[in-house]
């Protein structure tokens, strides 16, 4: 199994850049379908949805738009709990579906957060849409509407996500070795 190190941890290689696109292609085919006469607008989460992100639109056959919302939770390897907007959404939601494009589902935090936000604004519908989901660390109630993939409770980086800002081009996903 390939090893890489990044600044000063080790990670191994989970799930090859091959099963990731398997995956972004059924989770894109599922939005093709039941989203095919709403015109939906996504909202990918930077930084670590980037990759995600750009993937999966070129996998959406219906007309859609999408824009892009900072949100920063993370310190290190650890989330911290607290959700600090950065850069805020600036399209009218009015009646529009949206869809929130994250790279990871941890607690839900952050997600819930940014539902309840994009709520005030009156969309006609609220959905998610993850790479990666740990269920076990869910913290809230929240419904995850499309999932690429379901990880163990491990920090992993590449393909979007990161260790202190390194290791996000990484092609394929990796975790940490203890």
């Amino acid at each position: 199994m390939n090893t890489i190190k990044v600044i000063d941890k080790t990670f191994k290689l989970s799930i090859p850049e091959e099963e990731i696109l398997k995956r972004v292609d059924a989770v894109a085919q599922r939005i093709n379908r039941d989203m095919a006469d709403k015109n939906p607008l996504f909202l990918a989460v930077l930084n670590g949805s980037f990759i995600f992100a750009a993937d999966l639109m070129r996998r959406i056959t219906i007309p859609c738009e999408i824009s892009f919302v900072k949100l920063a939770s993370y310190q290190g390897t650890t989330s911290t709990g607290k959700v600090k907007e950065v850069i805020g959404i600036n399209e009218d939601l009015h009646d529009r579906h949206v869809i929130i494009v994250e790279d990871i589902v941890e607690t839900g935090y952050t997600v819930k957060r940014m539902v309840e936000t994009l709520g005030t604004r009156h969309p006609a519908s609220i959905q998610v849409c993850t790479l990666l989901q740990k269920p076990e660390c869910l913290k809230v109630d929240l419904k995850v509407d499309y999932v690429a993939l379901e990880i163990p409770n491990d920090f992993i980086l590449g393909y979007g996500l990161d260790y202190n800002q390194q290791g996000r081009g990484l092609r394929d996903i990796y975790t940490i070795v203890e």
